[in-house]
C-alpha cells in the first residue's frame, strides 16, 4: 500500500487556480445561459427550438465576449508587468550608482580631511 502523495507548494498553488479558473468559467457560464434565457423569454412568439437556438447561440456569444475581455486584460497586465519591470530596474540602477558616486564622494573628501589635518 502506498502513502499519500505529497505535493510541493508551487503544485498545490497551480492547482488552487486551476479550480478557480474551473468555478470562475462555471459562473460566467451559469450567468450567460441566465442572460440568454431572459432575451428569449422577451421572444415569446419562438418556438421551443427556435427558443433553445437563440439561447445557444447568445450563450456561446457571451462566453466568446468573456473570453476576448479576460485575454485583453491578461496581455494588458503583461504588458503592465513588462513595464514596471522596466522600470524598477531603472531606478534600482540608478540608485545604485548613486550609491556608487556617494561612496566614492566620501572617500575622497575623507582623504581630503585626514591630507588636511596632516599638513596641520
Amino acid at each position: 500500500m502506498r502513502g499519500p502523495v505529497r505535493q510541493t507548494e508551487p503544485e498545490v498553488a497551480a492547482g488552487i487556480a486551476r479550480l478557480e479558473g474551473y468555478l470562475l468559467a462555471q459562473s460566467r457560464l451559469k450567468e450567460a445561459r441566465q442572460e440568454a434565457e431572459a432575451f428569449a423569454g422577451r421572444m415569446p412568439w419562438l418556438t421551443g427550438a427556435q427558443r433553445e437556438e437563440v439561447v445557444r447561440v447568445y450563450t456561446q456569444d457571451r462566453i466568446a465576449l468573456s473570453r476576448r475581455v479576460l485575454e485583453g486584460l491578461v496581455s494588458r497586465a503583461d504588458e503592465l508587468r513588462l513595464e514596471y519591470t522596466a522600470r524598477y530596474e531603472e531606478l534600482r540602477r540608478r540608485l545604485l550608482c548613486g550609491g556608487v558616486v556617494a561612496v566614492l564622494v566620501s572617500a575622497v573628501l575623507c582623504a581630503f580631511a585626514g591630507l588636511l589635518a596632516l599638513h596641520r
